[in-house]
């Protein structure tokens, strides 16, 4: 793992652990109706997800959380990060952030949900709730 990879991590760690808890309780409240540990309903989870996070006001927190990872590898953004893409992006495995800084491109995971394919059947993915936030910092 690099430098700016391990400080990117730290930061979100210690400096936004409230935003953390927050899209971990968000995506509680997706998962919380299921009848099941899981569902196959993408736009549910996805959408679902995505409408938390706003009503939570923690959509528009996003980009600060990524303007302030950058600041942590030493490098500047070009242009202020929005709530939407190419910026911040709601998946069904949860938020991603994304930026283009001068090492390449960081990429900024908060996994809520794993993706469960089942390969030896033509059933539709299905989407299962983790347990907590995986968050995954790449720089590509």
């Amino acid at each position: 793992m690099s430098h700016p990879v391990r400080e990117v991590r730290r930061r979100i760690q210690t400096e936004h652990v409230p935003i953390v808890e927050g899209i971990d309780e968000c995506a509680d409240r997706i998962a919380d109706p299921w009848d099941t540990s899981r569902t196959t309903d993408r736009d549910a989870v996805v959408e679902g997800l995505g409408a938390e996070l706003e009503s939570a006001g923690l959509l528009e927190q996003l980009p600060v959380v990524l303007a302030d990872a950058v600041a942590a590898t030493g490098c500047e953004l070009p242009a202020q990060p929005v709530a939407a893409p190419p910026y911040v992006v709601v998946t069904s495995r949860g938020p991603v952030l994304r930026a283009t800084i001068d090492p390449g491109r960081l990429v900024i995971r908060f996994d809520v949900f794993d993706v469960v394919r089942d390969e030896s059947s033509r059933c539709p993915p299905a989407y299962r709730r983790r347990n907590g936030v995986a968050i995954t910092v790449s720089l590509e």
